[in-house]
C-alpha cells in the first residue's frame, strides 16, 4: 500500500493505492480518494475507489460498502481501520452487503465462475455488458 498527498499541504485529502498480494484480485493495483472533513474522527472519512472494478463491496461509480465507513463508525476507529478493511475486502469479498448486486449474485452462485470475472475485468474486459478499468499492474 502506498499513500500520495497530491498537495502536500492538505494531509485531509490523499489517495491510497493498494496492490493485494494474495486473493482473487491479485496483480491489481486499485485507488482510492480519501476525503476527511474537518469533523473528524467524529464523522469517517469518505472514501471511493477511482477505477471503475468488479467488486460485490465497491459499485460501477467507486463508492465502497464498508461498515465501518457507515453505521459502524465510531470516533476511536482511525485511518489505519479503514485502510486495513479495504484490504480486507480485496482478500474477502463479501456477497451479504453489496453495493454492486450483480457481482455479489456470481460470488454466491459460482465461486469459480466470479474468479474468472475478476480476471477479466481485472485486464479491462467486459463482465455482465460492463467494461472495467484495466488495473493490472
Amino acid at each position: 500500500m502506498k499513500t500520495h498527498f497530491p498537495n502536500p499541504d492538505d494531509i485531509l485529502n490523499f489517495t491510497l493505492t493498494i496492490e493485494p498480494d494474495e486473493g482473487m484480485y491479485k496483480g491489481g493495483k486499485f485507488v482510492f480518494d480519501f476525503k476527511i472533513n474537518q469533523n473528524f474522527p467524529h464523522d469517517p472519512p469518505k472514501v471511493k475507489c477511482t477505477q471503475k472494478i468488479y467488486h460485490p463491496n465497491i459499485d460501477l461509480e467507486g463508492n465502497v460498502c464498508l461498515n465501518i465507513l457507515r453505521e459502524d463508525w465510531k470516533p476511536v476507529l482511525n485511518l489505519n481501520a479503514v485502510i486495513v478493511g479495504l484490504q480486507f475486502l480485496f482478500l474477502e469479498p463479501n456477497a451479504s452487503d453489496p453495493l454492486n448486486k450483480e457481482a455479489a449474485e456470481d460470488l454466491k452462485a459460482n465461486r469459480e465462475q466470479f474468479k474468472r470475472n475478476v480476471r477479466t475485468s481485472l485486464s479491462g474486459g467486459s463482465v455482465r455488458g460492463q467494461t472495467f478499468d484495466r488495473v493490472l499492474k
